[in-house]
């Protein structure tokens, strides 16, 4: 079992290109099935958005190649979903 404590240390990295997304932030649970359906990662490059509010990148859980020691490795055949966080 991984805790969220420690895929957060975890570098998530699109695995074609080499970018560097940033760490994972968060996750999203399907709490019927009890099982992670997406990760979700503040980009390197985007710390605060429009009036302070940090983006966020929604990475399909689908999308992760490999779960490395220092890395996540994820393939780009669909494009992050980007969305500006909802929380106050």
């Amino acid at each position: 079992m991984v805790r969220l404590s420690e895929l957060q240390v975890k570098e998530v990295i699109v695995m074609d290109s080499g970018k560097k997304l940033g760490h994972i932030h968060d996750l999203e649970i399907d709490t019927n099935l009890g099982k992670i359906v997406a990760i979700i990662v503040i980009p390197r490059d985007k710390k605060n958005g429009l009036f302070g509010k940090a983006e966020e990148l929604v990475i399909d859980w689908q999308q992760i190649i490999r779960i490395g020691t220092d890395v996540i490795l994820i393939k780009e055949a669909e494009k992050p979903v980007l969305y500006y966080n909802t929380n106050s």
